[in-house]
């Protein structure tokens, strides 16, 4: 049996668009961020920092949603990693952690846009800074697979990709790599079941003129 608690355009969504890819059965369980469902002690047991993913395999419970996909594939869809001593190995593995320097500058430009809710709030320097180190990022992705075939890496890396262009202009390559990811019938599915919009409800977050300009 696999279970998988989820917020809609969350990290999540990773672990989600994987299980589709290796099209295997699971029970989906919505969660919310507004109300306090993720702080109760059972969800503590599964995500102890109160977050999802939370993902129950055959008894077995995992909450890093990295960590997750590697290890469905190593388990269940080995077409979907490079297996260690093989070609491209370094590639992958540079790939699939290439998504976390994504993932660090996202997390900040959320949290200044959308979390921190008041004005006085935010700063408007790091707001246009990490959106700056964002796009700067962005170049190093697509046009191609990050392997030349789609892994895992590519769930990863993808699912940033399609987070960053709510705050920035994706690079030609990087809009190339967007378009076949979203092309993949399992990501179609997985965002038909991703569920309402809890964190972007606007299709792009300008960074803040600077002023004078």
């Amino acid at each position: 049996m696999i279970r998988l608690w989820h917020v809609s355009q969350s990290r999540s969504f990773r672990v989600l668009w994987a299980l589709e890819e290796l099209g295997l059965e699971y029970e989906l369980r919505q969660c919310s961020f507004f109300d306090k469902s993720l702080r109760a002690p059972d969800h503590l047991a599964r995500s102890p920092a109160g977050r999802v993913p939370a993902l129950e395999l055959d008894g077995l419970a995992m909450c890093e949603s990295g960590a997750i996909v590697l290890y469905l594939a190593e388990t269940h869809g080995p077409q979907l990693r490079v297996a260690e001593g093989q070609p491209g190995r370094a590639q992958f593995l540079q790939g699939l952690h290439y998504a976390e320097t994504l993932g660090a500058h996202l997390a900040n430009l959320t949290q200044h846009h959308i979390i921190l809710r008041e004005e006085w709030m935010r700063s408007q320097t790091v707001m246009r800074l990490e959106a700056m180190r964002l796009a700067a990022a962005l170049r190093a992705v697509g046009p191609g697979w990050v392997t030349g075939a789609f892994t895992v890496a590519d769930i990863a890396t993808g699912y940033a990709v399609w987070v960053a262009q709510r705050f920035v202009s994706l690079p030609p390559d990087a809009a190339a790599y967007l378009e076949s990811c979203q092309a993949r019938p399992a990501f179609q599915r997985a965002l038909a079941l991703d569920g309402v919009a809890e964190i972007y409800t606007r299709p792009f977050y300008p960074q803040p003129e600077k002023e004078g300009s």
